[in-house]
């Protein structure tokens, strides 16, 4: 089974953290490789740009993918949902001079808009009652309004400086897009494919929450109880010998210097608290 992955940019490197911390560690995967192995031998690694993938998984050339919503509105593919991987965020914006006439979407009539993703504007004007012309463009979107290409673009931003730098305004929001794992529809329901899904999900499961281990007194074990935050109740155990329990709970890292505190205040002692690599809920 082949899962593709973003071969470089700004997507690559979160990728393949998260894939190695799922457990699926690549294997003799040099650069400038188009395959590679990892530890599972029924899994291998395809190494593709971001905008390709969509039509890779839908092809059956993958089963799976790892690309940003974006470009999967983009390709116009049918392929299953089956995790946002929280990373990559951005939105598609309409845009324009900031010093210019356009305002509002209706300032578009008439007007020309430039894009790299020129399927998306076409989906976002279909419901408006403007319909400009879309020009496609390969970079630079930003320069067109202001060497008479363009009145507007539809762009990603992240953090809207590169906008401000343009001198150039956002009008609304067209998409807003974050990593995904998506699936070819014939294999979605595959069990090796569940498996990576749940592997995934088991490390942003994780992602900001902690691991608490402690020893109670028998007697104040319901103090010490009623001042955990943790996810469901604790896990209680007994010590052999000792008029004392184990318990052990899973907090938000958020609330670990507070959670603290309020133990020992409780009765608890012995306080150990480890990072958690997955959480299989």
């Amino acid at each position: 089974m082949r899962i593709a992955v973003p071969n470089k940019g700004r997507l690559h490197d979160p990728t393949i953290a998260l894939l190695e911390r799922a457990g699926l560690h690549i294997e003799n995967g040099a650069d400038r490789k188009l395959y590679a192995d990892t530890v599972d031998p029924d899994v291998t690694v395809l190494f593709a740009r971001a905008a390709d993938i969509p039509e890779y998984v839908a092809d059956g050339a993958a089963a799976i993918g790892i690309t940003g919503r974006d470009q999967v509105h983009e390709s116009e593919t049918d392929l299953v949902d089956l995790l946002d991987l929280d990373f990559g965020k951005c939105r598609l914006v309409l845009a324009a001079p900031e010093d210019g006439p356009i305002e509002s979407v209706e300032a578009l009539a008439g007007g020309t808009v430039a894009t790299e993703f020129p399927n998306i504007a076409k989906q976002y004007f279909a419901d408006k009652p403007v319909s400009p012309d879309i020009v496609e463009v390969s970079g630079a979107t930003e320069l067109t309004p202001h060497v008479d290409i363009a009145d507007a673009i539809i762009d990603i931003t992240s953090t809207g400086t590169t906008l401000k730098m343009n001198r150039l305004a956002i009008v609304d929001e067209v998409l807003s897009s974050s990593v995904h794992l998506y699936a070819n529809p014939e294999v979605a329901e595959d069990p090796k494919v569940q498996q990576i899904a749940t592997a995934l999900e088991s490390v942003l499961a994780a992602d900001g929450k902690r691991y608490l281990m402690m020893n109670v007194p028998e007697g104040q074990l319901k103090e010490v109880e009623d001042v955990i935050p943790g996810m469901g109740g604790p896990t209680v155990m007994d010590i052999d010998g000792q008029d004392a329990v184990a318990v052990h709970v899973v907090v938000d890292e958020r609330e670990v210097f507070e959670t603290i505190t309020r133990l020992k205040q409780a009765g608890a002692s012995d306080i150990l608290v480890t990072e958690i690599e997955r959480l299989v809920e």
